[in-house]
């Protein structure tokens, strides 16, 4: 316990650690009379500045403002980062000592945002609004999110760690993410959904669902495409920013090929390639609805979001026999192991050939 006189007969008592009566001294959680010692001198080195305005214990708020600041420069995650920063880690540490953090401070509150509902997009001002939690996949998501912000906090806190502003990272360290919750089960459609789902589209949204379909790609790698961007020759796409930071090069069939062809035809090579009925480009959240709405028209229940396309032209892909690392080229993933963990088991094999072709039948 530190113990520092504040003025007016008054004194500011802090906990620094557990002593070693019990357990070895591993000089972070359990300390001897002189790791106590040395850790009290500090603390009261650093009151003392504090008191005098020469510098501050480094904050949580402190950290995060210097990790986002990283991530909007030298990242694409940046919006993701500083979402996460303002909902979840702000609120619950924004005023707390980097150096005061415990282990199990961190745990609890991992714990509490995997327990809450999901959140759903509300203006600023209005009271925020929360999803119902009816869905049978809403324990896993949510405890999947969890990981995903704790990741966030861990990330600016080793940084400030790494540039020697707080003297451990072992509050951190140990607190482990949720197990088994990063991988859902991939939605896609049929060939005879995609059909019915392309019929119910307007014009404008079945050629955004149709190039998706062709390509695996992503809705916003989809909206910035120029007509530029179509190669005829070569039959390719040229995504100039993915998700990765990474341009590459999307290879068509002849009749994606030909469709796009179509689109782009006698067109300037600077236009937006794929645009909304009154000729304006499509911009973040435009398609939700719509899509949703033709999801309802060709009976597709449960609605798909657009990213299932996505998994659509993959799961196909696979099935048809394209190998997963020709796959994770095309998608843009830097390697297969996001690939193998969400197509391996669709692709044909020497085992399952074996056992659908000479395994006992019982029927």
């Amino acid at each position: 316990m530190l113990r520092l006189y504040s003025g007016d007969q008054s004194y500011k008592t802090e906990t620094l650690a557990t002593a070693d009566d019990f357990g070895d001294a591993d000089g972070v959680v359990l300390l001897d009379w002189k790791q106590a010692q040395t850790l009290a001198r500090k603390r009261m080195v650093d009151y003392a500045h504090s008191e005098a305005g020469v510098a501050k214990p480094l904050n949580v708020a402190d950290a995060m403002v210097t990790y986002l600041e990283y991530l909007e420069t030298k990242t694409k995650s940046g919006r993701e980062g500083r979402y996460a920063a303002e909902a979840f880690i702000l609120p619950a540490f924004g005023n707390i000592e980097v150096a005061k953090l415990t282990k199990e401070q961190i745990e609890r509150w991992h714990a509490d945002v995997a327990k809450a509902p999901a959140r759903i997009r509300t203006k600023a001002g209005r009271r925020q609004r929360f999803k119902s939690q009816t869905h049978p996949e809403s324990d896993r998501r949510r405890k999947s999110t969890a990981n995903r912000i704790l990741t966030t906090l861990k990330a600016a806190l080793n940084m400030a760690w790494r540039d020697g502003k707080v003297p451990s990272d072992a509050a951190w360290r140990r607190v482990t993410p949720f197990e088994s919750v990063d991988t859902a089960r991939i939605r896609y459609l049929s060939m005879d959904e995609i059909q019915r789902l392309l019929e119910a589209c307007s014009p404008t949204l079945q050629a955004l669902v149709r190039v998706a379909l062709e390509t695996g790609c992503r809705y916003g790698e989809l909206i910035a495409l120029r007509v530029e961007d179509f190669n005829a020759d070569s039959g390719t796409l040229h995504i100039r920013e993915s998700k990765s930071g990474k341009p590459r090069h999307v290879v068509l069939t002849p009749e994606g090929a030909a469709y796009i062809g179509q689109i782009a035809k006698d067109r300037s090579p600077a236009d937006t390639l794929l645009v909304k009925e009154n000729g304006a480009p499509w911009q973040r959240d435009h398609q939700k609805d719509p899509l949703k709405n033709a999801c309802k028209t060709a009976k597709i229940e449960p609605a798909i979001n657009f990213h299932a396309l996505r998994h659509s032209w993959a799961s196909h892909a696979v099935m048809r026999g394209v190998s997963l690392q020709i796959v994770a080229r095309q998608l843009g993933h830097t390697t297969t192991r996001i690939t193998e963990q969400h197509y391996a088991h669709l692709a044909p094999s020497f085992v399952a050939d074996a056992i659908r072709a000479n395994a006992p039948r019982f029927s």
